[in-house]
């Protein structure tokens, strides 16, 4: 080996252990700038979350220990936790929020998933188009959408006239308890339904053709194979999508507010509704109002953990 190829070797050897050869140090040092940039650019965004999601969050867990209006308020201790236990519209709120949550998340998400195994088969013509006008709905304004079905469903609307043209007798769709209960059921439905079906369908495509064929060797219909292969694989995309539709019911707010204002008597409020009543609608009350937000906090928290719980540790 001549001069030259000794110190290329040299320099090679070199740069092998400040890369992070057998001496780990320079190794370390690397890990160490590296972690250093990878807080660098997170930095910012655990800034922002904690302004803005948790010091929000930390004071309104003390406001809701405060009673008195304005600059006047208080600390008043557990007065604002008592008086929920003792509140008739806090009762019927979280009533017909969990109407909602019962009845209109299962059908959503039932729904979502037979469509999108309708519209993952390739030889359907014009998927694409079916797709694009089943999701539009979950990107429209949620006034302006909740404006529209007001109109369409009101005691004079579109749809009344249609029933009454065909002889059939209307129905008081925002004047009734239980049809303005339907009315709100089938709104959400029709808007986050293909939200949660492009969900579904990436899952879908992300599943081996194979294992279906198979399974139509061994003689499986479409529901067999839709109850035990698709359900199955896409659990972990199902437990997601619960969680968030659950997440979204409980917090459910602008379709009451526009189409129904809560009414009849309170025949539709929401928690999240009432909340609005205390702090903007009625004679402002931050600190009950804090108090009963902390319901949803709860609840979320208590649903999604049993959701986890039923899905399983390796869908966590």
């Amino acid at each position: 080996m001549n001069s030259e190829q000794s110190i290329a070797a040299k320099q090679i050897t070199s740069d092998f252990r400040t890369v992070g050869g057998p001496h780990g140090s320079s190794r370390h040092t690397l890990e160490k700038k590296l972690n250093r940039w990878g807080w660098g650019f997170v930095s910012m965004s655990i800034v922002l979350i904690s302004v803005f999601v948790f010091f929000p969050m930390i004071a309104a867990l003390i406001m809701s220990f405060q009673t008195g209006k304005g600059v006047n308020m208080h600390f008043g201790g557990l007065t604002n936790y008592i008086r929920l236990f003792h509140d008739q519209t806090v009762a019927k709120a979280l009533g017909n929020t969990f109407i909602y949550l019962i009845f209109q998340v299962p059908i959503m998400l039932i729904l979502a998933l037979i469509i999108s195994v309708i519209l993952n088969d390739k030889n359907l013509k014009g998927r694409t188009f079916f797709r694009v006008a089943i999701f539009l709905p979950c990107i429209t304004s949620l006034v302006s959408y909740s404006l529209i079905m007001k109109n369409i469903f009101s005691n004079d609307g579109i749809f009344n006239q249609l029933l009454s043209h065909i002889g059939l007798s209307p129905i008081l769709w925002t004047t009734d308890s239980f049809w303005a209960k339907v009315l709100i059921i089938l709104s959400i439905t029709w808007r986050w339904t293909g939200y949660n079906m492009i969900f579904y369908l990436s899952g879908l495509q992300g599943i081996e053709p194979s294992i279906y064929e198979a399974a139509e060797i061994d003689g499986a219909n479409s529901f067999q194979k839709m109850i035990h292969m698709t359900v199955p694989l896409l659990k972990p995309i199902i437990l997601f999508t619960t969680i968030t539709s659950t997440i979204g019911t409980l917090q459910l707010f602008d379709e009451v507010q526009n189409i129904t204002k809560g009414g009849p008597a309170n025949g539709t409020v929401t928690i999240s509704q009432y909340i609005y009543n205390l702090c903007f609608k009625y004679t402002p009350n931050f600190g009950y109002a804090s108090a009963v937000a902390f319901i949803v906090v709860v609840l979320i928290v208590f649903l999604s953990l049993i959701q986890m719980k039923i899905g399983g540790k390796e869908n966590q």
